[in-house]
């Protein structure tokens, strides 16, 4: 395998896709959402030790997951695999996504509506900050999903062990200059 970031893409498209019975529901309570947005909860949230555990027909991954979130912002996920050491790094904002994979020096940078021409659901920035910040409708502490993508089957597994809100977060954005952009098109 090349690269590990067709991997990342295609796991975050799956937890992006978690959130969308989400949306449908709080379509279901525009009045309520309006009211939500005029006084937030929080402004930052920061989930460590989240486990995703995504397993397809040939290859089952576990990685501890973090989740860095500030309101409306931005929000940092680290894949760490193994021994805590960060080799997925997803940063978004509400306009951009960018994936970096550390183990091969490389990263993609794509915007949510170049990355919804091939995605389906559609993935926006609401359902992508309630999955990083554990506010999914649901109330669970642990999503499941299974999806098809072309002729392989997937399975995503999400376990949120807590969330701490308003706790200083680290949102410093990484420094690309390092690290060879590749096209992410060629995945899509």
């Amino acid at each position: 395998m090349k690269t590990i970031l067709p991997y990342l893409f295609f796991t975050l498209s799956l937890l992006f896709m978690v959130g969308c019975g989400a949306q449908k529901k709080t379509a279901q309570s525009a009045h309520s959402v309006e009211e939500e947005k005029a006084v937030p909860a929080w402004h930052t949230c920061l989930i460590s030790g989240a486990h995703a555990v995504v397993t397809t027909d040939e290859n089952k991954i576990s990685a501890t997951v973090t989740m860095q979130t500030v309101r409306d912002s931005m929000l940092i996920i680290s894949v760490m695999p193994m021994l805590g050491i960060e080799m997925l790094r997803l940063e978004a904002t509400p306009t951009e996504l960018v994936a970096i994979d550390k183990i091969h020096g490389q990263y993609a940078q794509t915007t949510y509506a170049e990355l919804n021409r091939k995605l389906t659901p559609q993935l926006n920035w609401d359902i992508l900050q309630q999955i990083c910040s554990a506010e999914l409708p649901t109330g669970s502490e642990q999503a499941r999903l299974n999806y098809s993508f072309g002729d392989r089957e997937i399975q995503l597994q999400l376990t949120y062990p807590g969330r701490k809100t308003d706790v200083p977060v680290r949102m410093q954005k990484q420094r690309l200059a390092k690290y060879t952009q590749i096209d992410i098109t060629k995945w899509l």
